[in-house]
């Protein structure tokens, strides 16, 4: 019996060629498939507008309200007398307050032992730099020259400052350090008053007000022969020693 085909055939000799081509193909198909768009048909929208031929509606049933007719206005009498007035009517004057150019004022006259004069003590307050009679501490009697005493009231100030001098415990724990200017008044009676104060810190204001508050009384500062109010300055300088 003889073969159908020839043996000499090879059946998967162009198998390769025929498999792109296929591919090529199947990929082409389905590049063409993505590229189709579809649109949508547009909707057409139908509106339906319903008209009654007959409107009925029910009429309210209203009353009317009958209100009676106002009176009708007096009639004029038919004879109108006509009466004289025969009572005398008193006029009233009123007399003018203001005064005239003729009206004369008399001159009031006022004792002078009348007048209580009331002296008003002024409270000057004169600057410790220019102060002629400086106030004297404590100490400081035996001087006699301002210069000498005004020496003398600052050395012992500072040493009154030095004695009663306290860091103050929370500064110390806080580390607050800096320095406090005061200035008060020595008031004509030797005390000392309106302390005021500048610093850093609240507690350093405070001690430093509290050692010039301590100071004792001196003699008042005096100007042109009369104790009067005198102005000092003075900073307080609060270092931590390590």
């Amino acid at each position: 019996m003889k073969p159908k085909k020839n043996p000499n055939a090879e059946i998967g000799r162009n198998s390769s060629l025929y498999f792109m081509i296929g591919l090529t193909s199947v990929l082409f198909m389905t590049w063409q498939s993505f590229e189709v768009k579809f649109y949508e048909e547009e909707s057409k929208a139908t509106e339906v507008v319903q008209v009654t031929d007959e409107l009925k509606e029910d009429v309210p049933v209203t009353e009317i309200l009958r209100t009676t007719p106002p009176p009708p206005p007096p009639s004029a009498p038919e004879i109108i007398e006509i009466v004289e007035d025969v009572e005398d009517v008193e006029e009233t004057v009123i007399e003018s307050t203001e005064s005239s150019q003729e009206t004369y004022i008399e001159d009031a006259v006022v004792s002078i032992d009348d007048v209580d004069v009331e002296e008003v003590e002024e409270d000057i307050v004169v600057p410790f730099a220019v102060i002629e009679n400086v106030p004297v501490f404590p100490g400081c009697e035996s001087l006699q020259s301002q210069a000498e005493r005004k020496e003398c009231f600052n050395q012992k100030v500072q040493e009154h400052i030095k004695k009663n001098f306290s860091y103050p415990p929370a500064a110390l724990d806080m580390g607050i350090t800096g320095r406090v200017y005061l200035q008060f008044v020595i008031d004509s009676k030797g005390h000392v008053s309106n302390i005021q104060k500048r610093g850093p810190d609240k507690l350093l204001e405070k001690e430093a007000e509290r050692i010039i508050a301590s100071l004792p009384k001196v003699k008042p500062g005096e100007q042109r022969g009369k104790p009067v109010s005198v102005k000092y300055s003075i900073p307080i300088n609060f270092v931590m020693q390590h």
